[in-house]
C-alpha cells in the first residue's frame, strides 16, 4: 500500500482502518481498528516527545503495517512535515552530502530530521556505512520497533548524542504504548509505559496492559516481564518456553547465551519429544556439526538443544521477525 492508498483509505467515510498483524507467532491476520483511536495514539507518542506543529518527520517504513501507518498518522495529528522513502534496507542511502533531502515540487529540499522509526535491520544496516551511521546521529529522535535490538547495537547505540529509544507495542495497541532510552545516560533495560498507561502481570507472569485510549479491551500478552515502579522489562515469551524433562527454558534466553560465539543466522525452536515431552532444536544457515560443538563448549547442560538442522535461510516475517512458528514446524518435520 502507497502512501496515497492509505491516506485514501484514511480521508474516506469509514471510522475504521483494515491493518495486519506481522505474523511473527503465526499467520499474518486483518484487523480493524478505530481511526479516533489510531489519533489516540499519536497524540501520546507526539506529547511524550514533544514534537510540534512544523517538526519533519521521515517515513521509511511499508504503510501495509501499523508502524508505517502510524508515522503517517502522527504526521496528520501533530503537522508534521513528513518525507516519505521507499523502504529499504538502508533507508538513509538515498540521503545527500550528510544531511537529509527529498524531492518536493520536482526538486531537492534539504531538511532537518526531528524524528524517524526503523526496525532494527534498518538500523543495523545504516551502523555499517560511515555516511549513513552519521545521518543517524542527526535524527532528533529515533524509535526502533517490530523486533528484538540486539545487543552490540544497543552498546553501539548508546554512545548516539541524540534520542534513541526502543519501543514496545503490537498491532493491537496501535504501535507502541512504551519506551526505554537506549542513548545517553538515561539509557534503561526498562520501559516506560505512557501515562494513559496502566500495567500488570497474570498468574503466569504475563504482561497485562490497560491502554483505554487506544484499545478497548484490556489485553494479556505472552510477554513474561518483571515490573517494578510502574517499568517493566521483558524476560521472555510465554509460547517461546520449551518444558524438556520437567525444566523450562527459554527460547530467548538460549539464543542471548550463544550471540557471542555464532557467525551464521540461528534461531531456537521445539519440537515433542517421546522421552523429555519438549527438546530445544537449533535452525542455523551455517554447518549443523558446528553449531552443535559451540553449543557444548559454551551453554549450560540444560539449555544444550538436542537437534541440529542445516536450513538455507531462517524464516523471517515480512517485517523481519523470527517466523517462529515456521522454525518449529521445520524442526518438527525434520528428524
Amino acid at each position: 500500500m502507497s502512501v496515497e492508498e492509505f491516506l485514501a483509505e484514511w480521508n474516506n467515510d469509514s471510522p475504521y482502518v483494515e491493518v495486519k498483524t506481522s505474523g511473527s507467532t503465526g499467520e499474518p491476520k486483518r484487523m480493524m481498528v478505530e481511526k479516533r483511536r489510531m489519533l489516540n495514539s499519536a497524540r501520546i507518542t507526539c506529547d511524550f516527545l514533544d514534537l510540534k506543529s512544523g517538526d519533519t518527520a521521515l517515513l521509511c517504513m511499508s504503510t501495509d503495517y501499523i508502524a508505517g501507518k502510524m508515522m503517517v498518522v502522527r504526521s496528520i495529528e501533530r503537522g508534521l512535515k513528513l518525507f516519505s522513502f521507499e523502504p529499504s534496507g538502508h533507508p538513509l542511502k538515498s540521503t545527500q552530502n550528510g544531511g537529509f533531502f527529498a524531492l518536493q515540487s520536482g526538486r531537492a529540499e534539504r531538511f532537518l530530521c526531528t524524528f524517524a522509526a526503523m526496525v532494527p535491520m534498518q538500523v543495523y544496516n545504516s551502523l555499517q556505512v560511515p555516511e549513513e551511521r552519521e545521518r543517524l546521529m542527526q535524527i532528533k529522535h529515533l524509535i526502533i520497533g517490530g523486533g528484538a535490538i540486539d545487543e552490540a547495537m544497543e552498546r553501539e547505540l548508546r554512545c548516539f548524542p541524540n534520542a534513541v529509544w526502543s519501543t514496545y507495542g503490537m498491532t493491537e495497541t496501535l504501535s507502541h504504548i512504551a519506551l526505554r532510552r537506549i542513548s545517553g545516560p538515561d539509557a534503561s533495560d526498562w520501559y516506560t509505559p505512557f501515562s494513559s498507561v496502566s500495567i500488570s502481570q497474570n498468574d503466569d507472569g504475563c504482561l497485562v496492559i490497560n491502554a483505554p485510549e487506544v484499545c478497548a479491551q484490556t489485553l494479556v500478552t505472552n510477554d513474561i516481564v518483571e515490573i517494578a515502579n510502574n517499568c517493566f522489562r521483558i524476560l521472555g515469551r510465554k509460547d517461546n518456553v520449551i518444558c524438556s524433562g520437567g525444566i523450562k527454558l527459554q527460547i530467548e534466553e538460549i539464543e542471548r547465551e550463544l550471540k557471542p560465539y555464532v557467525r551464521v543466522p540461528y534461531i531456537i525452536t521445539k519440537r515433542k519429544d517421546e522421552k523429555f515431552g519438549e527438546v530445544a532444536v537449533l535452525l542455523t544457515e551455517g554447518s549443523a556439526d558446528e553449531a552443535k560443538a559451540i553449543c557444548e563448549k559454551y551453554l549450560p547442560k540444560y539449555h544444550i538443544p538436542k537437534a541440529y538442522i542445516h536450513v538455507d535461510k531462517i524464516p523471517l516475517t515480512e517485517t523481519g521477525k523470527p517466523a517462529r512458528k515456521k522454525a518449529e514446524t521445520i524442526a518438527c518435520s525434520i528428524k
